[in-house]
């Protein structure tokens, strides 16, 4: 496809030719419909992620089975996750941006057939497999296209992550995802037909299987970045097997283990929360709703938090948010106080909700430019695996210990992550 060159930005609006006006505007206007259309994917992911802490009381008393086995949906989760982050290097350079995405969307209608109707227990833990696949490949996906483009990166990838949360990504405004899915599943988990709430979330993946389509028609993502006037994404030849540069870059794995911890950490706390409130503090039917508080704490601080961490800067500010949530979920773990607890559980969600863009932007910065794609996507597909692993080890523990030990395993997990960030390094000259 022949790429449009941008207009250069010394000429004024003034002396520019109609045609030359024209081409400028549309470059914005696909920009924004393209950025929209990927926030609108991360929607669906924060949908999806919202939805298990809710409904693991109404799986566990229709299927007679315990914390242990429950727990086994996040271990099919991890295992999609992972093939995800494997195979999206290899779909990329064979595929191609557009068409890995609908795949990857695709994935998660099949999920949600499969789980709507309540199927034996072992089949729809299989479909929470299919389910991470397809977000691990759209995770990956656009994580690396808004990270290749040119300017305002920071507060895009900010933007991106809040429409987790986010009820009209047109308009980029936060509100839903993660925050509405806990409200319809709590409703569910109340009814008969617990199950049925998949066919609602089967509704949003048909439209973000459209929308995709329509926005990204199979393209490379070389060819669509042309449309909203930006050059190539991804620049550089490789010498050898880019699995072998990209898992031989050493600060990438430091990202990876700190995204890991930090995706599994909200995953679990957004997810078990509700049966620890329920057995621990006498919570009601609507102990569900906290987990929105949560997810809707994660929304609003990834969007209102950006001058706070442009201010303190993006790298020492982490250690803060996470030192400030750490004390908040002692006060979680000592505090037998209903109201106290949902409170200090949405702000660790709006404390914890800047980390994730922060530590994509910093990918960017470090990361050399032609492995951006695979990079970010081994981080994002090896963090996505954490909100299958520490809800795993959570379920474990409480059939042992009690849920009780969630709040302890919380902030230990919350301790390791700022190890992890110390030691991820603070610049590194990228080879373009």
């Amino acid at each position: 496809m022949h790429e449009l060159t941008p207009v250069p930005s010394a000429v004024t609006p003034s002396v520019r030719s109609a045609g030359e006006v024209e081409y400028s505007r549309r470059y914005v206007r696909n920009g924004w419909i393209q950025f929209a259309a990927l926030c609108w994917c991360f929607f669906l992911e924060g949908w999806n992620d919202g939805t298990t802490g809710p409904l693991i009381p109404a799986i566990q008393a229709h299927y007679h089975i315990g914390f242990a086995v429950v727990s086994l949906i996040f271990v099919t989760n991890c295992i999609g996750f992972l093939a995800g982050a494997f195979a999206n290097v290899y779909l990329n350079d064979k595929l191609g941006f557009g068409k890995v995405r609908s795949i990857g969307s695709v994935c998660q209608i099949i999920t949600y057939a499969i789980q709507s109707p309540a199927p034996p227990f072992p089949v729809l833990a299989c479909a929470y497999a299919i389910a991470g696949f397809g977000i691990s490949l759209q995770n990956a996906q656009a994580n690396g296209f808004v990270g290749s483009l040119r300017d305002n990166v920071a507060a895009k990838l900010c933007i991106l992550h809040g429409s987790y949360g986010a009820t009209n990504p047109a308009r980029l405004f936060p509100g839903v995802g993660a925050f509405a899915s806990p409200l319809v599943a709590t409703h569910f988990s109340h009814t008969r037909h617990w199950s049925f709430h998949f066919l609602v979330s089967i509704g949003i993946a048909l439209t973000n299987t459209i929308v995709l389509i329509s926005v990204f028609r199979f393209k490379t993502q070389d060819e669509v970045m042309a449309e909203a006037g930006h050059g190539p994404g991804e620049v550089g030849a490789a010498n050898q097997s880019k699995y072998k540069e990209i898992l031989g870059l050493k600060a990438l794995h430091f990202m990876a283990f700190f995204a890991l911890i930090y995706v599994g950490v909200e995953v679990t706390l957004g997810g078990w929360i509700v049966t620890y409130i329920i057995q621990r503090r006498h919570g009601g039917a609507s102990s569900g709703y906290i987990s929105s508080g949560f997810f809707g704490g994660l929304t609003l601080g990834r969007i209102t938090l950006i001058w706070l961490n442009r201010k303190i800067g993006e790298r020492r500010v982490i250690f803060i948010y996470a030192a400030l949530a750490i004390g908040l979920e002692i006060t979680i773990w000592l505090v037998p106080n209903l109201y106290e607890n949902a409170i200090a559980v949405s702000f660790i969600g709006l404390l914890m909700g800047p980390m994730y863009p922060i530590l994509v932007d910093h990918a960017t910065k470090i990361l050399p430019r032609w492995l951006l794609t695979g990079s970010v996507g081994w981080i994002a597909g090896f963090g996505q695996a954490g909100s299958a692993v520490l809800p795993f080890v959570t379920g474990i523990l409480a059939a042992r210990y009690g849920i009780g030990s969630l709040q302890p395993f919380m902030v230990a997990m919350m301790a390791a992550m700022i190890c992890f960030w110390a030691v991820v390094p603070k610049d590194q000259r990228r080879v373009d």
